[in-house]
Parts: C-alpha cells; structure tokens; sequence
C-alpha cells in the first residue's frame, strides 16, 4: 500500500468568491477511490477563500487574509467532513506550518499523528496555521508545505492538483504551441528562479511554486504528478488505472 498525498489550490476550491462545491465534491469522490489502496493525506488551501464567503475583507492586507483564514478554516473542515461522510470516511484537521518542518521534535509529532489517524482509516486534511504563519499567505499556496507533508511522513507521490494542469516546454497562455512535459527528471535552475505568477485572486503560487515543491522531492528521490484540479480524468487515469494520460510526471527514476 502506497501513502500518498494530494495537495489541491485555491484556484480549484474557489469559484467567484465561493467555495467550488462540484469541484470539492469530485476531489471527495476521487480521494475515497484512491483510499481504496493507499493511504491518504489531503493538504487543502481554501481557507481564505471559505472565509471570504463569510466576510467581505481587503484581501490583498496580510492581517485579513490571516483573519479570514481563521474564519474560513472550520467552514472548509466542516464542507470536508460532511462530503467524506457519504462515503463512512472520518477526516481530521492537522494544522502545521512551515516551521515545524525545521524541528525534529516537531516532524516527529507531525509523523506520530498522521501515522495514528492513517492507520486509523483516517484522512487527515493538512494546512498551514495561517493565524499565525505567513508564509502559505504570501508565497506558496502551500505548495511547499505539501512537499515538507510528503517528505517528512514518508509518503511514496505527490499529487499536486491545480488551475495548472501540466508542466509545458513555454508559458501556454502567451503560446498556443507549447507542449506538455510529460516526464521530468530535473528542473533547470532559470525555472525556479522565475517570478511568481497565480492565475486566481485566491491563490499564491503559480508553477514556479509547484516547481519548487517538485525539485525539493526530487532530491530526495520522491515523485510528484501535477495535474488538473477542474478535470480529473487524467490525475484518475494516472493513479487509478496507470495509465499515464496527461499531467507531468517529475520522477528522478532512482527507485
């Protein structure tokens, strides 16, 4: 059995300032298929998104988005909660940051609970504790969290879920022609040095932060699919049936 985490962006969960109810309800019929036979560790943005539904606050002042992450943070929870219940799949809320990656003590507890609630038949929904952390808020989309979440639980993938569905050879909304990268193996440096640039008012990453979050795994001989959060016929493809479809695979092949 493969442990395996899904991470999905705010672009996918919110849709004109609400939260993408057929989007998330997709994303809960996937995830119960792929529990099946692996375990199953959701990282969700989407507070801030949950919480503007709530309270119409200036999204672009730091303190609001922080206000309405802890808003919008038991609202997410509770969507979740309801929608895995049709399927007998309890969740849990493990909220971390970004800091706790860089304590053993802290990764030790982290990996201790997930372990416990995944044996459990559990699926814990992960995000950064946006209340007090900043990072995900300003630059990330907790793209790198999720790669600290695979890292340091010993998962075997990550699936990166996004209004981005693939890695292509140039920028495909300024060129028509450009071409998926279909398998990767290494990330040029220029690549990850370019600026960050999200498609969505809610999010705050962009491929450069998935990039990041795929050439950290990759040192450390982890693999990551990035793929469509709107459709996901290629990510099921791919996990379900291997058969690889669509999306890129980034695989440092030394397994």
């Amino acid at each position: 059995m493969k442990r395996v985490v899904v991470k999905v962006g705010s672009a996918v969960l919110a849709q004109n300032g609400v939260i993408a109810l057929d989007r998330m309800r997709a994303l809960v019929d996937f995830l119960s298929e792929l529990q099946k036979e692996n375990e199953v560790i959701l990282v969700s943005s989407g507070a801030v998104a949950a919480g503007y539904t709530k309270l119409k606050l200036d999204r672009s002042i730091l303190k609001n988005k922080q206000a309405l992450a802890a808003i919008g943070q038991p609202i997410l929870m509770k969507t979740y909660a309801k929608k895995f219940a049709m399927y007998d799949i309890i969740t849990a809320q493990v909220l971390v940051s970004a800091a706790n990656f860089s304590k053993i003590d802290d990764i030790e507890r982290i990996k201790n609970t997930v372990d416990t609630l995944l044996f459990s038949g559990v699926i814990p929904i992960v995000n950064e504790n946006d209340a007090t952390a900043t990072e995900e808020l300003v630059v990330g989309d907790n793209d790198q969290l999720s790669a600290y979440m695979t890292k340091h639980t010993d998962s075997n993938i990550l699936i990166i879920l996004s209004d981005i569905d693939a890695f292509y050879d140039s920028d495909p909304r300024q060129n028509p022609d450009a071409n998926i990268l279909k398998v990767v193996n290494s990330i040029d440096k220029s690549e990850l040095e370019k600026e960050v640039n999200p498609n969505n008012v809610f999010a705050t990453g962009g491929i450069v932060t998935k990039l990041k979050a795929a050439d950290y795994l990759l040192s450390c001989g982890i693999d990551m699919f990035l793929s469509s959060g709107f459709d996901l016929s290629n990510v099921k493809s791919f996990m379900l049936n291997g058969k690889h479809v669509g999306g890129t695979f980034f695989t440092s092949g030394n397994k």
